[in-house]
C-alpha cells in the first residue's frame, strides 16, 4: 500500500513552497498536489440553529411567548 503524506505549509515569497520529510528518500519520485486552503465562511448563530435537527418549531417570538404562557398555565392546574 502506498504511503500518503499530507502536509500544510505557507507559500513563501516568490511562490516558493518547501516540503521537508525524513520519510522521503533522495532521488525518489513523488506526486505533489497543491490545493489552496479555503477558510470556512463565517456563519451567524441563527444560521447554525436553523440547520439543526427539527429546525424551528416557532415562526415568531410571539409564538414562543404564547407557548410558554400555556405551559406555565398548565403547571397551575
Amino acid at each position: 500500500m502506498e504511503k500518503v503524506l499530507h502536509r500544510t505549509t505557507t507559500v513563501q515569497p516568490g511562490g516558493k513552497i518547501e516540503i521537508v520529510d525524513q520519510d522521503l528518500e533522495a532521488g525518489e519520485h513523488v506526486d505533489v498536489v497543491i490545493s489552496p486552503a479555503q477558510p470556512p465562511s463565517p456563519r451567524s448563530a441563527w444560521q447554525i440553529i436553523s440547520e439543526g435537527p427539527g429546525q424551528r418549531i416557532f415562526k415568531s417570538a410571539k409564538e414562543v411567548d404564547d407557548y410558554l404562557a400555556g405551559e406555565r398555565a398548565s403547571w397551575e392546574r
